[in-house]
C-alpha cells in the first residue's frame, strides 16, 4: 500500500516474513535492487535519492529500508544480522513476485548484494557494488566512527564531514536533518546494537569467504571513491581480482558519496553497465 505523507522517506510498505518493509518502487524496466549503507541515520531515500530521479526512466528502482534502518519495521528484540538483511531482501523478491533482478549495494549494502548473489544466484542478473564492505580489511577510522556514532548534531556534522570529499555539501540543516533521522524511537537503539566496540569483527562478519566471491558468476560493476575515508579503494581491487567478470570504475576527488557527489557520472556509468549485452 502506498503511505500518504509529505516524508519523502517514506514510499510503500511489504510484509516481508516477519518485517514491515518500507520501499520505494519507482519507473519501469528492468527491476533494479538497490541497498543502502549502514550510517546513522540513513534510508533508502535518503542514500539513493539523486539515484532513484536519474534512472526511473529507462529501470523499475526498488529502494528498501532494511531491518533496523528507516522506517521499516522490524519485531521488538530482533537481532540484525547478515542472514536476517539477506532473509529480508530475498522475502522482498518474494513478495513483489520478481524472479531477477540487478543489484546495486552501497558499502554495507554491497556485501548484502554479494550475499544475494552467492546464496541465491538465480535471482542476480548483474550486480554494482559501490564503496562496497564484503572482504577483509583493516577497520578504517572513518567507519569506526560512523559505526561509533553517538547522537549529537556536531557528531553527525564530524560523520558527513568524514563521508565527503566536498566540504561545501556539508551544512548545518543537513547534520540537524540526519541527526534527528537518527534519534527517531528504536533507530538508535537499533543501529547501537548492530556494531558494538570492538569493530574490527564487525567488519570481519560482514566478509564472504574469497572462493565463495570468486564463484559469483555475474557481471559485476565496482565503483569506489578515491579518496574514500570509510571503506578503502583497496576492497574493491580485492573484488576486482577475486570476480572475473568484473569491471572498477574509480572517481577522483570523491569519497564515500560517489552517489552525490558525482551524481550525474554515476548514473550514467551504473545505467550504460546494465544496460550492455549480458
Amino acid at each position: 500500500m502506498t503511505t500518504e505523507t509529505q516524508n519523502p522517506e517514506i514510499g510503500q510498505s511489504i510484509q516481508t516474513g516477519p518485517i514491515l518493509t518500507n520501499y520505494h518502487d519507482v519507473g519501469s524496466g528492468d527491476p533494479v535492487l538497490m541497498i543502502h549503507g549502514s550510517g546513522p541515520g540513513v534510508s533508502a531515500w535518503a542514500n539513493w535519492r539523486l539515484t532513484l530521479g536519474n534512472l526511473k526512466s529507462d529501470f523499475r528502482m526498488l529502494a528498501l529500508d532494511m531491518a533496523g534502518f528507516g522506517y521499516t519495521e522490524s519485531p521488538e528484540g530482533m537481532e540484525f544480522t547478515r542472514e536476517v538483511w539477506l532473509q529480508q531482501m530475498v522475502d522482498f523478491l518474494d513478495a513483489l513476485g520478481l524472479e531477477r533482478v540487478h543489484v546495486i549495494g552501497n558499502s554495507f549494502g554491497g556485501s548484502m548484494a554479494l550475499a544475494l548473489a552467492i546464496a541465491h544466484p538465480e535471482r542476480v542478473n548483474k550486480m554494482v557494488l559501490m564503496g562496497a564492505v564484503g572482504v577483509p580489511f583493516e577497520l578504517t577510522y572513518g567507519l569506526d566512527a560512523v559505526w561509533g556514532y553517538e547522537p549529537s548534531v556536531e557528531n553527525m556534522d564530524a560523520i558527513l564531514r568524514i563521508f565527503a570529499y566536498d566540504q561545501s555539501l556539508i551544512g548545518e540543516e543537513l547534520a540537524k536533518l540526519r541527526y534527528e533521522a537518527s534519534i527517531r524511537p528504536g533507530i538508535q537503539e537499533a543501529f547501537s546494537s548492530m556494531f558494538p566496540a570492538p569493530r574490527q569483527r564487525w567488519v570481519d562478519a560482514m566478509a564472504h569467504e574469497e572462493k565463495d566471491i570468486r564463484a559469483i558468476p555475474h557481471k559485476t560493476l565496482m565503483i569506489h571513491g578515491r579518496d574514500d575515508k570509510v571503506i578503502p579503494l583497496s576492497t574493491s581491487m580485492t573484488l576486482l581480482d577475486w570476480i572475473d567478470n568484473s569491471q572498477l570504475h574509480v572517481f577522483g576527488r570523491c569519497g564515500h558519496w560517489t552517489q552525490i557527489e558525482h551524481s550525474d557520472s554515476f548514473c550514467r556509468t551504473v545505467s550504460g553497465f546494465l544496460k550492455e549485452t549480458p
